[in-house]
């Protein structure tokens, strides 16, 4: 009976602890359950493996690349054109060189990222090695309030007026006034801003912003301007907004063809008598400002037919038209002389 009594005994005890240990293992997947869905806070020094976090419009993000930067900054840049006229472009290249596309110690850690330092500030502070060892630099609780600062910053000093005498579009001119009004110590800062604006096309920033008031600067080197090509542009249509002939245009940049790219430099002579060079040559073209027309070319039309019709040699026909040969093919726009 006893032998028994003990049987039971020990079997009910291991019923007892198997059911513990299936209690135990149920409560522990239910608490892996419950970590899945527990949001990652940010840590306190910023940063995580793999990218950098900051704060902006106080959400904690990762940059792993300056196109993230781009995105990420373009609107604020925009607002802040929008707000002090500062074009969005030199902000988001100033922004991308300053703060190493945000992933700098003063950007990571200050949410600084224009390298403002502390000069009259009052609020919180870092210290970083800059020009001297351990220097006072402005710190934000976010990432906007560093381009609302930096804004201010250009705006409400009397040695930067001139930058606002520039226009907009011009952030070429701006990028070099910077360095002018001692912005930066490096000498090649204008060059490194432009060289980012260019690269990343931030200059599409500005022309949202102005839309139909955007115009597309012609930079000045000498005696000549510097036209960029755009979507729709032919070698002829340039050379009418130029009041210049096809020829002297493709003299002018060293051209054999009439075909151009989206993008590509022109030079343009700013003086009323184009002087234009052809080797070793010199010769002066004297401009004649001439209304034209256009005709598309129909079956069984030929140069001569055409030069005949509007009163015009072969010769100034694909003069005009930057035409090499005497090829023509049936829907081809030439442009014409008004026939008499």
């Amino acid at each position: 009976m006893k032998k028994i009594i003990v049987f039971c005994l020990l079997a009910s005890l291991v019923l007892s602890c198997g059911a513990r240990k299936a209690a135990v293992k149920k409560k522990t997947s239910s608490k892996s359950k419950t970590e899945q869905v527990v949001i990652k806070k940010k840590p306190q020094n910023n940063s995580e493996e793999g990218g950098k976090e900051e704060v902006v419009n106080g959400v904690g993000v990762k940059i792993t690349s300056t196109d993230e930067y781009i995105a990420l900054f373009k609107s604020i840049a925009q607002e802040e054109m929008r707000l002090y006229g500062i074009p969005a472009s030199i902000t988001l290249a100033q922004g991308i060189l300053e703060s190493n596309s945000g992933k700098g110690r003063l950007a990571v850690e200050a949410n600084n990222h224009f390298g403002i330092k502390c000069h009259d500030w009052t609020g919180d502070r870092i210290y970083h090695d800059d020009d001297a060892s351990q220097e006072c630099f402005r710190k934000y609780n976010d990432s906007k309030y560093s381009y609302r600062d930096h804004s201010l910053f250009l705006k409400q000093r009397s040695r930067y007026a001139a930058l606002f005498k520039l226009k907009k579009e011009d952030y070429k001119g701006w990028a070099r006034e910077l360095k002018k009004a001692g912005y930066a110590t490096d000498k090649k800062y204008p060059d490194k801003i432009i060289s980012l604006i260019n690269r990343y096309s931030l200059h599409k920033y500005d022309e949202e912003v102005l839309g139909d008031v955007y115009v597309k600067y012609e930079e000045e080197i000498g005696d000549f301007s510097i036209y960029y090509v755009e979507k729709g542009d032919s070698m002829y249509s340039i050379s009418k907004k130029f009041n210049i002939s096809v020829n002297e245009l493709k003299a002018l940049n060293d051209l054999t063809t009439t075909t151009l790219s989206i993008g590509q430099k022109l030079r343009i002579n700013k003086n009323t008598n184009n002087t234009v060079a052809v080797g070793s040559n010199q010769k002066t073209a004297v401009k004649e400002v001439v209304a034209y027309r256009s005709h598309i070319v129909e079956k069984g039309e030929t140069l001569y037919s055409i030069s005949k019709r509007y009163n015009m040699t072969v010769s100034e026909l694909q003069q005009m038209n930057g035409l090499s040969n005497t090829a023509l093919n049936i829907g081809q726009e030439l442009q014409v002389k008004p026939a008499n």
